[in-house]
């Protein structure tokens, strides 16, 4: 199903930032807008509304290239879970269709599913995600994702925020640490042995 932007009635004048969709679609219309538009990065929120975000600048791809490869190493080497990367879309159980910047799913989960679910979207929430947020995201808008996977289910948030050098932790019945300029962030204790080193966030390379 290949969709033109115009067609699909725009209601945001940030339209460099973000696109919303007036349109609502159905979890199977997202399903086949998504196949047809392979190389636009597309969220669905649970009302149905589609968002179409812009390419992440160099910048932000290097630091989500970092992010993904530290929760990647030590999934690996911790092996109770599996990581993924910000190209994974997700089916929260409120509707909403997410893909977190790096998120980490336990194996007894996945193993709860069959070889369909594990093929398609996971219809479910991850344990743990992490949103980098970049110059063209709306804090309170990331804010609120971050809420959204709390309330569906994730035990542990982390909002990597390298415009101000800051980190949110984000918990269950809590409300959100605020970490200022920190060096490292740790994943304790949901994240056994894990700490984020955020050099190359704060500092990349390019």
């Amino acid at each position: 199903m290949q969709v033109s932007l115009d067609s699909l009635g725009l209601n945001s004048p940030d339209w460099l930032v973000q696109l919303t969709t007036q349109r609502r679609m159905s979890r199977e219309d997202y399903r086949a807008f998504v196949a047809g538009n392979p190389d636009l990065r597309i969220e669905r929120t649970a009302q149905g509304e589609v968002i179409i975000m812009p390419a992440a600048h160099s910048r932000t791809g290097y630091q989500n290239s970092e992010l993904s490869a530290q929760v990647r190493n030590w999934a690996r080497q911790d092996g109770r879970g599996v990581a993924f990367d910000s190209s994974t879309g997700f089916d929260l159980p409120n509707g909403s269709n997410r893909s977190p910047d790096a998120a980490w799913v336990l194996k007894s989960r996945l193993e709860a599913l069959t070889p369909e679910q594990k093929s398609e979207y996971l219809p479910l929430c991850p344990d743990f995600v992490a949103e980098l947020r970049s110059k063209s995201d709306r804090l309170p808008m990331v804010r609120e994702k971050m809420r959204e996977y709390l309330g569906n289910g994730a035990r542990l948030g982390w909002l990597i925020d390298p415009l101000e050098r800051r980190v949110e932790v984000y918990r269950p019945g809590a409300a959100p640490q605020m970490l200022v300029q920190p060096v490292t962030v740790s994943g304790e204790p949901e994240l056994l042995g894990f700490s984020l080193d955020l050099t190359y966030i704060w500092e990349p390379e390019v």
